[in-house]
């Protein structure tokens, strides 16, 4: 009788054979169960990156998710600037304590630049033995184990991932590098509705600033209040440090000088734009964005970082600049902020033609005002006076007493002399104000020059000065004012004087002091410069003593 067959489970072989199996379905479980715990995570990440709008704490979820989901114990994630280099660094894992002993923040130099200049993932088990390394600043703490991946925001690279140090001892794996590179990808949308968000938050406020500062304008508020505005709000709208309002001069070098400040410690004095990126801005009507302004600025209080200058545009002249600046080691600006700010600086042209009209508008009224009172003295006051002296010059016929015969001469000749002087103030009242006539010119130097001294100056002007002495005699009159006066003071030691300047057919001025007269031992260079002033003209100067002391120097020169 024939055996049964061997049962093949029941054999050591095929024993044997069902624990690989069971083992090989464990194993197989357990990664479908560890690939389920990262999609998890993955999943669990993108909601957090995703979970708010605000670009800077978008930022900060991104690298925290990045370090939970692939178990390391630092992580960052570097902004790129404009110029191959990182201009934002946000990490995880190092305490404010030894962050402040340790230097500056990566500068995107070394492996990280790698990252930057050709933007693929990199995955190393020592990252100081890679070629690009450039080793680490004092008291940086220690890491080994690296795994970068860039950030797209569509199909520009907005920065890099860095994940170091693989808690456990390990190293990252390529399972690590998947992960990474997806929660990338969907930080890359994060980050674009994040900036989004961010820009109709900016515009927001420029429009409330806008409607704000044109309510003012529109209130009849000053220039100087409406430009301090406009720069305070620069500063809100741009998160910087400080702004200045800069207005250039007619002067070749365009000297910038400034209008309206606001911010931190902004003190902004006299600028020379020549050779700076003001110069530049005022010449090229462009606006531009500087990553460091400490080289074309002047002493500020603030040592400034990154900048953005934005032209004044009157026209097709540009009058000044609009200046924002960061603190130093700052965030540089970013090009979405020049239409904002090239708005705000249309809105200080306005402020300041809107400025130029009120004073033009106030400079007409008070014009016409002059005009009016001009014509009352003309039509009322000197009509009366030169009745009065008729009436009194026709009584002279009555009068046999010589004493008030004399007297009453003497009242006709000051109410001539008071016509006179009220004719010149007409002409005074109906000059332009903002005109530097020569009245005005001589007036302002013994002003200058009688200043903090123990001289008592009196100035009797006659005759429309301004309209009847030339441009090119009226600095003569200058010269012969300025020496006059200084003789007066320092050689004749007087503590009075009386300056005439009578201006009909010839141009007279006269000087007449009481001090010591002038002493023989003083050069007299200045009094034959003003000789040679009046022969030039064909006229003279006379230098006589005055019978109670004291001298009176006589300038004249005749007028075509």
């Amino acid at each position: 009788m024939a055996g049964r067959p061997e049962d093949p489970v029941r054999s050591p072989l095929g024993g044997l054979r069902l624990d690989e199996l069971l083992d090989e379905m464990r194993e197989r479980l357990t990664e479908i169960g560890s690939t389920r715990d990262k999609m998890q995570g993955l999943l669990d990440a993108v909601l957090a990156v995703g979970a708010g709008l605000e670009l800077d704490s978008t930022l900060q979820r991104i690298v925290q998710a990045a370090v939970n989901l692939v178990d390391a114990r630092y992580g960052a994630l570097g902004v790129l600037g404009p110029r191959d280099n990182l201009s934002q660094f946000v990490y995880v894992g190092i305490d404010a304590e030894t962050r402040s002993r340790m230097g500056h923040l990566p500068e995107g130099k070394g492996l990280l630049g790698l990252l930057i200049k050709d933007p693929r993932a990199i995955r190393l088990q020592n990252l100081a033995e890679h070629a690009a390394s450039v080793g680490f600043p004092a008291n940086h703490p220690p890491m080994h184990s690296f795994l970068g991946v860039p950030v797209r925001v569509r199909d520009e690279v907005f920065g890099n991932l860095y994940m170091t140090e693989k808690k456990g001892s390990g190293d990252f794996t390529p399972d690590d590098e998947v992960v990474l590179e997806a929660l990338a990808a969907a930080a890359g949308v994060a980050i674009e509705n994040a900036r989004l968000f961010e820009r109709s938050k900016m515009r927001e406020r420029w429009l409330e600033a806008t409607a704000e500062i044109n309510s003012q304008l529109l209130g009849g508020a000053s220039a100087e209040d409406a430009l301090r505005l406009i720069a305070q709000r620069s500063v809100e709208l741009a998160a910087a440090s400080w702004s200045v309002i800069l207005l250039a001069d007619d002067s070749p070098e365009r000297t910038l000088r400034p209008a309206a400040q606001a911010g931190d410690n902004a003190v902004v004095n006299e600028l020379v734009s020549e050779g700076t990126v003001l110069g530049e801005v005022l010449a090229s009507g462009a606006p531009a964005l500087v990553e460091d302004l400490n080289e074309h600025l002047g002493d500020v209080a603030v040592e400034p970082g990154a900048g953005l200058v934005v032209p004044l545009r009157a026209g097709s002249a540009v009058t000044g600049v609009l200046l924002t600046a960061r603190e130093k080691d700052g965030v540089p600006f970013g090009p979405d902020l020049l239409p904002l700010l090239a708005s705000l600086a249309d809105q200080a042209v306005v402020a300041l033609e809107f400025a130029e009209n009120q004073r033009a508008r106030r400079l007409v009224d008070v014009l016409e005002d002059r005009d009016r009172i001009a014509r009352d003295l003309h039509d009322h006051v000197i009509q009366r006076l030169f009745a009065t002296g008729m009436s009194l010059q026709g009584a002279l016929t009555w009068v046999t007493h010589p004493q008030v015969r004399q007297r009453v001469q003497k009242a006709v000749t000051q109410l001539d002399q008071t016509v006179l002087e009220i004719r010149t103030s007409i002409f005074d009242l109906q000059a332009a104000d903002d005109y530097a006539g020569l009245r005005r010119r001589l007036v302002d130097i013994i002003a200058e020059l009688s200043e903090g001294s123990a001289l008592s100056p009196a100035v009797r002007m006659t005759g429309t000065i301004d309209n009847l002495v030339p441009d090119h005699i009226g600095e003569h009159a200058e010269a012969v004012v300025r020496e006059t006066m200084s003789n007066a003071m320092r050689h004749a030691h007087a503590t009075e004087l009386t300056i005439t300047v009578e201006a009909g057919d010839s141009l007279t001025i006269t000087s007449v002091d009481n001090g010591v007269g002038m002493p023989p031992q003083v050069a007299r260079s200045g009094l034959r410069n003003l000789e040679q002033r009046a022969a030039e003209f064909g006229g003279s100067l006379t230098v006589a003593g005055e019978p109670g002391g004291g001298t009176r120097v006589t300038w004249q020169i005749p007028l075509d």
